[in-house]
């Protein structure tokens, strides 16, 4: 269990933060100071998303070890990870990195998701949906907690990077793993597997490449060929 000192709920009142240049690259971001600590934003969330943030908060803290404020704001909550901005470059090419391989999966998850509704009707859909949130839920995954948000997950047309919940590279390899499962009892066989580049085509020729790269060296690319 990580130590308690590096988990902070804490009030506007608590905290200064500004806005620095980044020192990588040309834009500003919003920093968070506490007690001679650093803090950049994670994700931003409405007022009546508490359990959203709260859930997030406590993967990164519980799960992951990161040291990370709760902000609660009278009109929304917000997640912020603690940094030293020498560290950002890396930081921000790993996120971006992330970013790719979940817009990827969760396309892959549409795909197969259109395809249910399509050759087995709107019932199987729908129980294919409830599975889907069973897996999400069980596998602890971040900003998807409610039937809304996995819906959106579903349903989100031309998705892009910006879009996507903040996951870690463990939840995109846990949902690739569940994925084919379901999928593979939906419609009895794997060919739904066969055609990742098919179903990647709404994303940029780079993005599309360094997913496929990914995914063939990864511990999934037995069942995604």
């Amino acid at each position: 269990m990580i130590s308690q000192d590096a988990m902070f709920i804490l009030k506007l009142q608590d905290v200064d933060i500004s806005t620095i240049q980044h020192p990588k690259r040309d834009q500003p971001m919003r920093i968070l100071n506490y007690q001679g600590q650093t803090f950049r934003l994670i994700n931003i969330f409405k007022a009546n998303q508490e359990e959203e943030a709260r859930a997030l908060w406590r993967e990164l803290t519980d799960h992951q070890g990161k040291a990370c404020v709760l902000l609660e704001e009278p009109d929304q909550y917000s997640v912020w990870g603690k940094i030293r901005l020498e560290q950002l470059s890396g930081d921000t090419e790993n996120h971006q990195r992330i970013g790719i391989l979940t817009l990827a999966t969760i396309l892959l998850l549409q795909a197969v998701y259109i395809d249910i509704e399509d050759f087995l009707g709107t019932r199987q859909a729908g129980l294919f949906e409830k599975d889907l949130a069973d897996v999400l839920q069980h596998g602890q995954f971040p900003n998807v907690s409610t039937p809304t948000a996995v819906k959106d997950l579903l349903t989100i047309d031309s998705p892009q990077t910006s879009q996507m919940p903040i996951w870690q590279e463990h939840h995109v390899i846990t949902l690739l793993q569940e994925l084919h499962r379901l999928a593979k009892a939906y419609f009895g066989n794997t060919n739904f597997a066969h055609q990742v580049v098919e179903r990647l085509q709404d994303m940029q020729e780079g993005e599309r490449s360094l997913f496929i790269s990914w995914l063939n060296q990864s511990s999934v690319s037995k069942l995604w060929h």
